[in-house]
This record gives structure tokens, C-alpha cells and sequence, in this order.
């Protein structure tokens, strides 16, 4: 089992604390309240603190933009967030120790039948702001616009776009009670969660969080927290 050498808990946790940044936004890897979270991330964040044998503190958002920016400004030690280039400039991430899916969903009557057929002209995409899935989009989408909202399925219920991208699991909940909605069920794009800290970490750092995820992830944690939280195993990403 890896531990940490007395650098890396100086470099990772400098005021003895771990502070790691959950969000509470994606319910696949967390969940409850900022008082009583728990989830996967939740899990992990509070297994790192032990090996680093420092106390943990959770710092909760509602969405992963607010999650970054609390690792962007120095006020977390700890994060986890989609893989993006966006973020890379600022995060230095682990392999995923989660890969999700982002998927789309579209009024019943609507001709879109696969992810292709959403970037076209006219075509209108409720994102959530920040979201991975706002970052891939905005960044690979070419005639389609995006259209952001402190959540993409209530963006597009209220201004009646075309499209709503989301994550699956969450997705599937919100077309299953509205009938005049589908899910289109090919993903658009995998997700890949990770753990990160900031780049100005030791390659030290940055190197023991990385093998850390792994043997969460070969040793079965990973699969038992997802479990526990009531989501599937399946959803623990390959080895690096």
C-alpha cells in the first residue's frame, strides 16, 4: 500500500488539513448535503487523508465549475473533476478512477436520432455551465450553439431548445417521468473522472496520488464505494 513520505504530506496538506473539493452536482460521485456528504468522491478524498495520516475537510459545491475554482484559487487541496484541457493548465490529474457517459435527450417528435445529428445550424444545446460536458461541447460543436444554465434540462425546458446534454444516470431520471421526451441513447462522450491538485504540486505529489487511485481502483475500493452509494460497479475506469 503506498504511503506518504513526510514531503508529500507537507506539499499536500501544508496546514495539516487535506481540503478536498466535492461536488455535490453529479450525483454519480457524491451525494447529500455539505454538513453530511458521502459518495465516492467523498470515499476517496477521506481515504488519501488517512494514508496521509491528516484529518480530511470537504469543501461541497453544487457544481464543478465551483469545485475548480476552489482548486484554481487555493482554497482546496484536493479535487475531482472530469479530465479536460481546459482544466489541465491549472490541475494535474490522475488516471480516471470513474468513466461516465454524457448523453443528450430531445423532445419525442424530434428527427435527432444519434449525437451526429445534433451539430447542425439551428440546433440549440442546454448545458450545464462549466460542466465537462459544456467544455467538450463548446470546444467540438461547430454549427450547433450552447447554451448554458445553472442546469442543461432546466435551460432547455425553459427556453425550449432542441437539446439537453447531461450525464446518463441522471438524464435517464428526467426523461423517465416526461413522456413528450427521449433519450438519445448513444453517448456523445465518455467522462473521465479524476483526482487532481494543483500543478504546482512535486512531481513527488502528484506521483503518489496517481498510484493511490490505482490501487483504489485494482484493490476493489472504488467498486465497494460506488456500490455503497448506489451506483454501479461497472462505472470503475480500466488501469491506467
Amino acid at each position: 500500500m503506498t504511503i506518504a513520505t513526510a514531503s508529500v504530506i507537507e506539499d499536500l496538506a501544508p496546514g495539516g488539513v487535506l481540503r478536498a473539493s466535492i461536488n455535490l452536482g453529479n450525483p454519480v460521485l457524491a451525494h447529500g448535503t455539505g454538513r453530511e456528504p458521502g459518495g465516492v468522491t467523498v470515499d476517496i478524498a477521506r481515504e488519501v487523508a488517512a494514508r496521509l495520516g491528516v484529518p480530511v475537510e470537504l469543501l461541497c459545491f453544487d457544481a464543478a465549475r465551483k469545485s475548480y475554482e476552489a482548486m484554481a484559487t487555493g482554497r482546496a487541496d484536493l479535487c475531482f473533476l472530469a479530465v479536460e484541457p481546459a482544466r489541465e493548465a491549472d490541475v494535474a490529474f490522475t488516471a480516471p478512477y470513474v468513466v461516465i457517459e454524457g448523453v443528450y435527450a430531445v423532445p419525442r417528435d424530434s428527427t435527432i436520432a444519434a449525437p451526429a445529428d445534433v451539430d447542425r445550424p439551428g440546433v440549440r444545446v442546454g448545458v450545464k455551465r462549466g460542466s465537462a460536458y459544456d467544455l467538450f461541447l463548446s470546444r467540438t460543436l461547430r454549427h450547433a450553439t450552447v447554451v448554458p444554465g445553472d442546469e442543461g434540462v432546466e435551460v432547455f425546458l425553459a427556453q425550449e431548445l432542441e437539446v439537453a446534454a447531461g450525464i446518463r444516470q441522471p438524464m435517464t431520471a428526467f426523461v423517465a417521468d416526461r413522456p413528450g421526451i427521449r433519450l438519445v441513447d448513444e453517448r456523445f462522450m465518455e467522462i473521465r473522472q479524476a483526482v487532481g491538485t494543483t500543478r504546482t504540486r512535486r512531481p513527488e505529489t502528484v506521483r503518489f496520488l496517481r498510484e493511490v487511485v490505482e490501487e483504489l481502483k485494482a484493490g476493489g475500493f472504488v467498486a465497494e464505494a460506488l456500490r455503497a452509494a448506489g451506483q454501479s460497479a461497472t462505472l470503475v475506469a480500466p488501469p491506467a
